[in-house]
Order: C-alpha cells, then structure tokens, then sequence
C-alpha cells in the first residue's frame, strides 16, 4: 500500500479503540466540500451542476473546523469542485494538520503552482491529484486540452518541494486495460506515494451518463488491468486497502458503508454519502448517524446504489474485513488479486417486486449484439 507508516498506525489504533468500545458505526475518513465551484466541467461530474449562487458560496474556516471537531475522524479529504479556489483553505489545512488530521487535498492541479507555498510539507498533509489517465485520456475526461501536462507539472513541483503526492484516478467506459496499465506506471515513474481508484459512479446530474461503468463491467476492466500488471510484473502503490483493490477485482462481495466515509459540504451533512446528492442534509453529525435510515441503503437494497463500487462507500467496509481477516488481507497485499476463476457472487437484490431474486455475475465476453432479425441464438 502507497500509505506512510505513520497513517497506517494512528488508523489503525483508532479502529481497534472504535470496536473495543463496541462502536458499530464510526467514520474512517471524512470528506469536506468547502465549495462546490470548479474551474473544470468534466463529463462525468455531478458536483457542479448548481445554480450560480450555489456555486459562490463558500464554507467559513470555522465551519469546517467545527464540523471535523464533531465527527473527528482520522482522515479528512477535501475535495469539491476545485478547493484551491476557496481564499480561506490554508487557514482550513492548518486548523487541520494542528489536529494532527491525516489531508488529502483533493485538486485538479490547475492552480497549484499559484498556491502551493500558501501550505508547507507535513507527515499529515497530501494534495491528491486528479488524473484519470495519460494525456489524451485524461483531457478528455475533463473536456479542456492541456490540463495533464498543467497537473503532472504541479505534481513535479509538489514532490521538489517535499510534499506528500497521491494521484486519484477515476476509470469510465471504453478504457483499454493496456493504456490504464501504462498510466499506472507512469504515475509511479512519477514518483508519487500512491493511486487512490475507483470506477466512476453515475451520479444523476452528470452531464453525459453514457460515460458509466456497470458493476460487471467494472469487475472485469480491473482484473484486465491486475493482469497487465502482473504479466508486466509491475508493483503498483494503491493509496487504498489490499482488500479494497480485491473488491474491484470482484473476488470480495462487500456491501457499502456510507457512515465509513461521511460528507460535510455547505447545506451541512450530506445523507447517506457523498455520492447521492438528494437524498437530504442532517444539520449536525450526531442527526446524521441517528436519523439516517441506513437500511435502506446499499447495493441490491437501492435501485440508486447498485452500479456503484466507488471506494468512499466500499473502502471502509474492505478495511473492516481485514481487521476480521488479517491472513487474508496479507495474502492479498503480497501476491496481488487474482485475476482470473469464478467472481465473488454478487448481494441479492431486495426491493421492488424483485425480493426474492438474485443478481448474477455475466461475463463481459459472454454479452454480444442481438441480430437484426432478432432470432441469435446468443442475443
């Protein structure tokens, strides 16, 4: 894993004190929105689409700070729209890091060179860079030419000064297993500590929805890639679980765990995650973890949940499983996940008038085009 020691200890001591207290439900990482405004409008973005002044309003420093007090989670993510926007983030990242907070500063790169010596090097502070592949791929993921080079020269510029780097990594359709390889490595010739990736999750209100990865699909593009990996004998830093990266490969079946990853933005907290964006707000932490029907939730629970593997919902119940299951959690970690055999079945589907139906894994290879006529055998 592409995590300090460090992290991996004070995450974990807080886990191991969250269940010798009987806790069932506790936060892993916390995700801050202090704006919603972007300098980007990428495809497959469901943030942005706001009325305009949504999008100018900005979350104050004592906000933030008052509401990582109230749910004190180890790591706080910041993402958005694009953070380095908000004049006050410093004085947010500072509040942070005194709290000795693990940050991820989630940025599409555009404007660190500008800011990056508003902020100084620390074991608690990483700026997580938005890169959805190489060049060609990743322009055109956030529809605007030129914005990879722009980040991969921040990212240089980062790792010069003595900064923590991550790259976060969101895959669509139509990606080919070689090319998401070949980025892969590429960011680790760059350097940085590790990859955070997740298959990209329909939000409602993106603007292209054909860009979406189905769960099958996702299943079968990662363990392409683990593959390419292996055969290349490539060792790639995830920023993420062992078990997580397993998941993705479809060798786990996991159920979502939106508490694990709670979200505050600037109309308070978000039910029940990050990724479903009307399903209501909570105006304090403790409203959030009482009042919000979590059964109802979850993949084969919500119709809305079922194509997501996204690590905000999956990555804290991957990190449960290997305190339960440490052996195979190290299996995983040393030889990698197994990329071919049967999958993982997926949960059983409960609502509608489906309750006592199951869903089944289909391979990608197996699905072809129906016949003009309608009468294929294998339509």
């Amino acid at each position: 894993m592409g995590i300090p020691l460090i992290q991996q200890t004070t995450i974990a001591r807080y886990i191991l004190g969250k269940k010798l207290s009987g806790q069932k439900r506790y936060p892993l990482a916390m995700m801050l929105e202090p704006l919603f405004q972007c300098n980007l409008a990428c495809a497959g973005c469901g943030k942005i689409d706001q009325p305009k002044e949504i999008l100018q309003k900005r979350m104050s420093v004592e906000q933030a700070l008052a509401a990582v007090d109230e749910c004190d989670a180890p790591v706080v993510s910041i993402p958005g729209g694009e953070p380095l926007i908000h004049k006050d983030l410093p004085k947010i990242v500072e509040g942070l890091i005194e709290r000795k907070k693990f940050v991820y500063l989630c940025t599409n790169a555009i404007l660190m060179p500008k800011h990056i010596d508003e902020y100084k090097p620390s074991p608690y502070f990483t700026w997580s860079v938005h890169l959805d592949g190489l060049e060609k791929r990743h322009d055109e993921s956030v529809c605007m030419d030129g914005v990879f080079e722009k980040a991969v020269t921040a990212i240089k510029l980062a790792l010069s000064k003595g900064f923590r780097v991550t790259v976060n990594c969101t895959l669509f359709n139509s990606e080919p297993p070689e090319e998401v390889a070949d980025f892969f490595d590429y960011a680790m010739e760059l350097g940085v500590e590790g990859i955070t990736v997740s298959p990209g999750y329909s939000y409602q209100h993106a603007p292209r929805q054909d860009v979406f990865l189905g769960r099958s699909e996702s299943k079968q593009l990662f363990r392409n890639i683990f593959k390419v990996g292996k055969e290349r004998k490539r060792k790639w830093a995830f920023n993420q679980s062992a078990l997580f990266v397993d998941f993705i490969a479809g060798n786990q079946s996991y159920q979502c765990t939106p508490w694990s990853n709670p979200t505050y933005n600037i109309f308070g907290w978000q039910k029940p995650c990050y990724l479903l964006v009307d399903e209501g707000y909570a105006k304090t932490y403790k409203e959030l973890m009482e009042d919000t029907e979590w059964e109802k939730y979850g993949v084969g629970i919500n119709p809305k949940c079922d194509n997501c593997m996204a690590h905000c919902g999956f990555e804290g119940t991957a990190v449960d499983d290997m305190f339960a299951h440490p052996l195979k959690a190290l299996k995983v970690s040393m030889f990698g996940p197994r990329t071919d055999g049967p999958m993982a079945p997926d949960l059983p589907v409960k609502y509608g008038n489906r309750a006592d139906a199951t869903a089944i894994h289909i391979p990608i290879s197996s699905i072809q085009r129906r016949s003009a006529t309608g009468t294929d055998a294998n339509h």
